[in-house]
């Protein structure tokens, strides 16, 4: 048995989810070099070997995409051998959730990186397999947004009812009454209004409101 038998590469590829014109969309990165060159894919890095999986992941976000903090856990591992068109490469998928206003804030620019935020329903071709890993997580991250303890990370504050409710129904792929909707989310007493008013839908003003602090994980549906 020969050591060639489990040259193995592992990489992190991450799909962030933040929220954008009312719309659930995804972090993407053109690819500059062979193969698929041009095309668009998840954000990606392979794992050296003197670099934990946590230390590349972290790397990745922070110093590729100049995001500091968001919401992240690991999702899923895909290994199928002819993955990467290169070599053998194993990848460790993870979950990124971050709000609008943070990412606003505290996103920092990077040089000779051309990323750009897609709507989930009106994505590009993508190299690999990145079709394939954006469609498991997304219907994995459709059970996950009906839990107060997800959608807060994509919403903490000054939103709409409207706004929640349409990313909501779309990820679910639900249809609710408006009016169903708003009286569910005051029987569960998970948010609460911030005093401030939104230009909202139509140009007519809007409730703004945020989650409650210290509130119990729970299902919206």
């Amino acid at each position: 048995m020969s050591k060639s038998e489990f040259n193995t590469n592992v990489e992190s590829i991450i799909t962030i989810f933040t929220v954008e014109e009312d719309k659930l969309k995804i972090l993407l990165v053109r690819k500059n070099t062979e193969p698929y060159k041009g095309y668009w894919t998840l954000p990606n890095s392979m794992v050296k070997n003197d670099e934990t999986i946590e230390d590349n992941l972290t790397n990745l976000v922070y110093d590729e995409l100049g995001i500091k903090s968001l919401y992240i856990e690991q999702n899923h591992t895909y290994s199928n051998i002819d993955r990467n068109p290169d070599s053998r490469v194993v990848g460790i998928n993870y979950i990124g959730l971050i709000d609008p206003v943070t990412l606003l804030l505290k996103r920092e620019p990077r040089e000779n990186i051309e990323t750009l935020w897609f709507p989930i329903n009106d994505l590009p071709k993508l190299g690999y397999d990145h079709s394939y890993i954006i469609e498991k997580t997304i219907s994995s991250l459709g059970k996950k947004l009906n839990s107060v303890f997800y959608i807060r990370n994509l919403f903490p504050a000054d939103f709409t009812l409207p706004e929640l409710e349409k990313v909501l129904t779309s990820i679910l792929d639900k249809s609710v009454d408006r009016r169903n909707f708003r009286k569910r989310l005051i029987k569960l007493n998970i948010i609460e209004p911030t005093g401030e008013m939104s230009e909202g839908h139509n140009g007519r003003p809007a409730k703004l409101y945020r989650f409650k602090e210290d509130i119990k994980d729970t299902h919206i549906f």
